[in-house]
């Protein structure tokens, strides 16, 4: 699974997260309290669907060049 859970600090609302450790491009969601990393593909598209203001779901498309 390409989404890793972030965890929110419950007293402050707030998160934290080592850009440094992160060897890749990253792209972080935030929706209903909850935060989500998912690192994003080389060569592709990540979407983010939303619905009455909320994320749905990510989807990813992924390829390669020939």
């Amino acid at each position: 699974m390409k989404l890793q859970e972030i965890k929110i600090n419950a007293d402050t609302m707030k998160f934290e997260v080592d850009i440094l450790k992160q060897k890749e491009s990253f792209a972080i969601v935030v929706c209903d309290g909850k935060a989500k990393l998912t690192t994003l593909p080389h060569h592709g598209e990540t979407k983010i669907i939303t619905h009455q203001g909320k994320v749905k779901r990510i989807k990813f498309d992924e390829g390669e060049e020939f």
